[in-house]
């Protein structure tokens, strides 16, 4: 009985391993039929059945490019390139797009080729959360060329990127006779603020009598000299002629207190000039008149493009035109701005004379 239940035994254990040896034989061999029968990409495919088996994790966020773009503010533009002079603030803004919390960029500046500033900024967003700002501040104490870089290591979110940008720091001393882009940018800020200066790229007869005018409307006296606090001044934009009779339309109005003409519309000031009025002996008439006569070229007794506004009083070139009150009664302008004022004016418009 005993050898008969053992018997029984290995029989049924015998037929089981069978059918795992079959089973395991035939799934070798249908598996690469249909593997190559599968179509590609389908999801039972190699690839698919690896993907299948990974462990599950954290998904990983998309990339973002992170386009920059910097931008110079507090700089001034000569001819399209951006220039400042010594121990002016400028600052870099940097735009980056689109805005990832937690994002820093490195910021290194150089004059030349030294290292003068190094910093970590953090990337804030905009109002509206579209992109990201930061700002560096940068100020030279010497001329040269300043290059800002910035560079922003790649993250999971955000790829790495770099960007530069220059400007040129203008060595800010400059006389009678020279050019270059310092000249240039005073002539073009002495223009912003309306004074009659035409833009040559030489420190000139016309930048000297525009810097004169400056002066005098600021009240610092009569100089063609450009020292530190005119071209501070200058650059911060600080100065401008108070029209009085912004009703008057299309007028020219002479501050005898001041010794200059501006022409005017409305309120808006078109070109400032300086003149010589009057001497105590022969005042320059006051009130409010209208040309009536208008003479180009000379006179026999030196007037050069007059227009008169009353009897014969008159602005007009004449040489000289010192910077105090030395004519006859008359507005005395230089030679040199006569044929602008000359063409700017026409019949009929008012000219209102006062202290």
């Amino acid at each position: 009985m005993e050898c008969d239940r053992i018997r029984w035994i290995g029989l049924i254990y015998f037929r089981l391993m069978l059918r795992r040896s079959i089973a395991s034989v035939a799934a070798g061999l249908l598996a690469p039929l249909l593997l190559a029968a599968a179509p590609a990409g389908s999801a039972t495919t190699a690839a698919a059945l690896a993907k299948r088996t990974k462990p599950a994790g954290k998904p990983t966020p998309a990339q973002s490019s992170g386009p920059i773009r910097l931008y110079l503010s507090d700089a001034y533009f000569v001819h399209g390139s951006a220039v400042t002079v010594p121990k002016r603030t400028v600052q870099v803004g940097g735009v980056v797009t689109p805005f990832v919390p937690g994002q820093w960029v490195s910021v290194q500046t150089f004059l030349g080729k030294r290292l003068i500033k190094t910093d970590s900024l953090r990337v804030k967003p905009s109002r509206n959360g579209s992109f990201g700002r930061f700002t560096e501040r940068v100020s030279a104490s010497h001329p040269g060329l300043v290059t800002v870089k910035v560079a922003h290591l790649a993250t999971p979110q955000l790829a790495g990127f770099t960007a530069l940008r220059r400007y040129a720091v203008l060595d800010p001393s400059a006389g009678f006779g020279a050019g270059g882009k310092f000249v240039q940018l005073i002539q073009q800020r002495l223009a912003a603020l309306h004074f009659y200066i035409p833009q040559t790229g030489v420190y000139d007869q016309g930048t000297g009598l525009a810097i004169d005018a400056y002066h005098r409307l600021l009240g610092w006296g009569t100089s063609q000299t450009l020292d530190r606090a005119t071209i501070t001044w200058l650059l911060d934009g600080f100065g401008s002629f108070n029209v009085r009779d912004p009703g008057d339309g299309k007028h020219v109005e002479g501050n005898l207190s001041k010794q200059l003409l501006a022409l005017i519309y409305g309120s808006h000031v078109y070109a400032i000039y300086p003149i010589s009025s009057g001497k105590p002996s022969t005042p320059t008439i006051l009130g409010h008149f209208s040309v009536y006569s208008r003479v180009p070229g000379y006179l026999p007794d030196g007037m050069y493009y007059s227009s008169f506004f009353f009897g014969g009083y008159a602005i007009h070139g004449y040489n000289p035109a010192p910077d105090y009150p030395a004519s006859h009664g008359c507005m005395r302008v230089p030679i040199v701005d006569a044929i602008s004022i000359f063409n700017w004016l026409n019949y009929g418009d008012v000219v209102d004379v006062y202290y």
